[in-house]
């Protein structure tokens, strides 16, 4: 049944389309970028159809080598996971999750000791950037914890809470500011469309004239930054009621007229198709949506 599969070939597309390059792909299977593009090659003529696009000094999936990357990266993992169940001394299981300084520092972290106590066996690694990985080309990456108003196509996940904006200060600004224009904090997202405006759309919602009042306005590069400057009396901040929520059920903070709030975006939990079968992904994808408080999953779109 399988005697036919070209299977070094397989390995070769694999790693070469996650990779998004033949010369990293030779590297990591330990041969020539000539041999890999040969396995290729074979492949495609195999198959009877292109993988790949050749442009100048990079390579890019076609359609129909996307839907085999996607099928086949699955698969291997199956194998993987498969090949590590059945070896006498397994190590401990090793999860790697991205995601943003911010979240991992107000949300995930501090509820991390759950996590370790329900699963001590598992080792996990955080990647805190902001910038967006393609997690079907970095297969370092189990999971990752993304914010924003798009779908993500391809990729198996559990949306795990949708978020709004507020106004929040320690309670000597929260009080100061029902008598005088206090100062107020910013935050300079690299995603500014999602901050954009945020500020100007709370006061007028609020009947707030602070803008035009030229209250000063302090600005951060990184909400746990921004928060830890509310925390310290010198402004108030317009922050994330999921970011926020550790800050203010530890007192740290308080809301300003939490009555007056403006809309966020969501969290969802996304991860390659297949992966989440992988157990410490599973586990993690279980306890995540517990925390989150109890999110469904949601099929690959």
């Amino acid at each position: 049944m399988f005697a036919s599969l070209p299977l070094n070939a397989l390995r070769a597309f694999e790693s070469a389309a996650r990779q998004g390059s033949f010369k990293v792909a030779a590297a990591e299977l330990a041969v020539t970028p000539t041999a890999v593009s040969h396995q290729i090659r074979a492949l495609e003529t195999w198959l009877g159809v292109p993988l790949f696009e050749r442009l100048p000094r990079q390579v890019r999936l076609t359609d129909g080598g996307e839907r085999l990357f996607r099928s086949l990266h699955g698969a291997l993992l199956d194998v993987t996971q498969s090949l590590d169940s059945l070896r006498p001394l397994r190590s401990a299981g090793h999860l790697t999750i991205s995601t943003t300084p911010a979240f991992a520092a107000l949300w995930l972290v501090p509820r991390l000791g759950h996590f370790y106590a329900a699963h001590p066996h598992i080792t996990l690694r955080l990647d805190t950037n902001c910038a967006v990985i393609d997690l079907h080309q970095d297969a370092s990456i189990d999971l990752a914890i993304r914010y924003g108003h798009q779908p993500s196509p391809g990729l198996h996940g559990i949306q795990l809470f949708d978020e709004c904006f507020a106004v929040y200060g320690s309670p000597t600004q929260v009080a100061q500011a029902r008598h005088q224009t206090p100062p107020l904090i910013s935050v300079h997202w690299h995603n500014s469309e999602l901050y954009a405006q945020g500020w100007h759309a709370w006061c007028a919602q609020a009947g707030e004239n602070w803008l035009e009042n030229a209250a000063t306005i302090r600005a951060y590069d990184d909400e746990h930054y921004a928060l830890q400057a509310a925390i310290a009396g010198q402004g108030l901040v317009l922050a994330s009621s999921i970011l926020v929520s550790q800050s203010l059920a530890n007192g740290l903070l308080q809301p300003y007229r939490a009555e007056i709030s403006i809309p966020g975006a969501s969290y969802s939990a996304l991860c390659v198709p297949g992966r989440e079968r992988h157990p410490p992904v599973k586990a993690f994808f279980a306890w995540l949506g517990q925390a989150a408080g109890g999110s469904k999953p949601s099929a690959a779109r």
